[in-house]
């Protein structure tokens, strides 16, 4: 690091606004919300998404009840402009969403941009131009007015174009892009041209997104930035001012907060943060912080769960563990004295309830009902508190290299705790690895395995298993695309209820020639139950093999 740091940086300057009103103000409604998961976030991806990924985004993000979607760049590839038209031709769109399309103020750009859209419903068209000093020094090398010819002359060839779209409820949207970097006076003058150029109406309002591009000063600079906008632009009434923060600084939920309270009526971010750099604004972060306070985000969050899995899926982005609301240890405490509060409190609201009595949700430690997001609490035990280590997980993989994946952590932590409490007393490394080896790796009925052989040819797995079923011996045969495939096959063959595998893990316990293999197989019943099983062995195969036997016999 550079010191002193002040050589080499300088400070913001602040916005001089002493007579600020957006302190004062509290929210008391939900913004209008855009996702830009299959624009800006799938820009942000190592491996963008293929149009397949992007349509079932796409629904999830309808289910969610996103009423404004910005579908990508039609015009920056064949794979953006097929997907605009297969959402379209294919009648994906409901009535009541509007989709978005991004494009830079270039002729061409727009023309391509203006087909893709033949056809939808509901559309905005998002121009954009970058306007801060910078960009204008070192990007174009173009002073104000030349900056401000290029969006007006962006914002003309898109109104002449509009009646190629006649069955079209066509919106506008301007971004000067880099808006929190730039003169608050220039950002003003840029966007009353652009006013002028598109003529909107009280009735149809142009839509000014004033991004917080890059983070460049606290989230109530932003904020400044938003209040003294909407107080000098010449007709409000004209326009629906949206934000659009990233988070380089670690503040875009705070940026856009204070945005709202600054007077922005509109939101656009991504699921779970995921853009450029540090990523974009978490929706879900801002949608559920106003969901606390009692106030209706307008989005069904309801199946965090479910949401993740499709996010995970089609980005290959992971969430982080500690990611508000949606992260996997958010409603999980390790802290004894975390876990009696929260249980006292879960306690006092189910009394109250049982009295018929509705109180607003206080447990300490928890913001939120994690079932009202399709979620649970859990308890991780503390099994050595002065050494500070908590969790079973965290202690089978440290002590022993056993890797529990994050389901079958859920799945165990509860049997470990109930054992730890008839014991009375905090518990050892061994007497854990003993209890998860006593529910998963020692179970032998009702299947237990005697022998096991495979041959393969032509992409076909074909096995031959011998085991003792309720005291009696058989043999099973059955094919399948692999091992375990074949194995299930000859199990339901043999007269097993049906069940399918729908997780698999496995990874090596120990090192050299003797070296021991651990599988994790998770199990689906007919009637939609599910259960996990484990299975250890020098070869993997037979790991997996066991795991099967053991997540069945623990049914």
């Amino acid at each position: 690091m550079q010191n002193p740091a002040s050589k080499k940086y300088r400070p913001f300057p602040p916005i001089h606004l002493p007579d600020r009103q957006w302190p004062n103000r509290v929210l008391t409604a939900p913004p209008i919300w855009c996702s830009v998961d299959l624009r800006d976030g799938n820009q942000a991806l190592a491996v963008p998404m293929n149009v397949s990924q992007k349509l079932e985004l796409f629904d999830a993000l309808v289910r969610c009840g996103f009423k404004e979607i910005e579908v990508g760049f039609p015009a920056a590839s064949n794979t953006e402009f097929a997907f605009m038209r297969r959402l379209i031709e294919e009648k994906r769109i409901p009535d009541d969403v509007t989709i978005q399309v991004l494009v830079q103020a270039r002729e061409d750009l727009i023309e391509r941009t203006v087909e893709s859209l033949v056809g939808a419903r509901n559309a905005i068209i998002h121009l954009y131009n970058s306007t801060s000093p910078a960009q204008r020094r070192v990007v174009f090398g173009l002073e104000k007015p030349e900056i401000v010819a290029i969006a007006r002359r962006g914002t003309r060839w898109v109104r002449e174009r509009a009646h190629r779209l006649p069955g079209t409820n066509l919106r506008f949207q301007y971004s000067p892009e880099s808006f929190s970097a730039t003169e608050v006076e220039f950002a003003l003058e840029i966007c009353e041209a652009v006013i002028d150029e598109w003529q909107p109406t009280p009735d149809k309002p142009i839509i000014l997104n004033l991004p917080d591009t890059v983070e460049v000063a606290m989230p109530n600079v932003y904020a400044d930035q938003i209040e003294w906008f909407i107080r000098h632009l010449r007709n409000p009434a004209l326009a629906i001012i949206s934000l659009h923060t990233h988070n380089d600084r670690g503040t875009g939920v705070a940026a856009t907060e204070l945005g709202l309270l600054a007077g922005a009526h509109r939101v656009e971010g991504t699921l779970f943060g995921n853009g450029e750099r540090t990523g974009n604004l978490d929706v879900v972060i801002v949608a559920l912080n106003l969901y606390m306070h009692g106030i209706d985000p307008g989005l069904n969050l309801s199946d965090l769960n479910a949401l993740r899995q499709v996010y995970e899926r089609c980005t290959g982005m992971t969430i982080p563990a500690r990611q508000p609301y949606a992260g996997e240890l958010v409603f999980t405490a390790f802290s004894g004295s975390h876990q009696d509060a929260i249980r006292k409190g879960l306690r006092e609201r189910e009394a109250a309830l049982e009295k018929g009595r509705s109180p607003f949700w206080d447990v300490p430690y928890l913001t939120v009902d994690p079932t009202d997001l399709g979620r649970e609490y859990y308890e991780v035990i503390r099994v050595n508190g002065q050494s500070g280590k908590g969790g079973v997980a965290y202690l089978l993989e440290t002590e022993f290299g056993i890797e529990l994946p994050k389901d079958l952590q859920r799945e165990f932590g509860p049997i470990a705790n109930d054992e730890v409490d008839r014991l009375g007393r905090e518990v050892r490394g061994p007497e854990l690895r003993g209890m998860f080896w006593a529910e998963y790796i020692h179970r032998s009925t009702p299947y237990q395995l005697l022998g096991f052989e495979t041959e393969g040819r032509d992409g076909i797995v074909k096995c031959r298993a011998r085991l003792l079923i309720r005291g009696t011996e058989q043999t099973l045969e059955g094919q399948g695309n692999g091992p375990i495939a074949a194995f299930v096959n000859a199990l339901i063959a043999g007269g097993v209820p049906k069940f399918e595998v729908v997780h698999y893990a496995e990874h090596a316990l120990s090192a050299g020639e003797a070296a021991s293999a651990i599988a994790y197989i998770q199990i689906r019943l007919a009637e939609g139950r599910t259960r996990w099983g484990a299975g250890v062995d020098t070869s993997i195969e037979l790991a997996s093999i066991k795991a099967v036997l053991s997540a069945l016999n623990r049914c």
